[in-house]
């Protein structure tokens, strides 16, 4: 199977707002939006909205075994790993068991991640993890 496919609309208008929903443990802080997924594979493309002020530290940085992009489409978000606020254009590409976060936005921020759970850093033999 294929990742999902659409045809054009806009994730970020205020008439997109009811697609979003509260990222799991972090109410108050983050909202996402699936854009595509391979329900096979568990590949995903997201955004994930960083409200203002929203800090995760209290949770620590994380790593998963799955290589992942992150585009900062907009607002800035600081990355306490890296100690860099990332800014509108920030790109990265993360291999495998990389630390990132915790993160902590003043303005707010929208990422865009593509997630690749299927793609395991070698041997590691866990299944695949869908997103959350």
């Amino acid at each position: 199977m294929a990742k999902s496919t659409v045809t054009y609309w806009n994730a970020l208008r205020p008439e997109s707002q009811e697609r979003w929903t509260p990222v799991a443990g972090l109410d108050g802080m983050a909202e996402e939006l699936t854009l595509s997924m391979d329900s096979l594979t568990g590949e995903y493309t997201r955004l994930t909205r960083f409200l203002p002020g929203a800090d995760t530290s209290r949770f620590g940085g994380k790593t998963h075994a799955y290589p992942e992009e992150v585009f900062i489409v907009s607002g800035r978000l600081y990355d306490q790993a890296f100690d860099r606020w990332l800014e509108a254009g920030c790109y990265a590409s993360r291999p495998p068991g990389e630390l990132h976060g915790p993160f902590k936005t003043d303005e707010g921020c929208v990422v865009l991640e593509v997630s690749f759970p299927q793609r395991l850093a070698a041997g590691d033999s866990a299944s695949p993890a869908l997103p959350r």
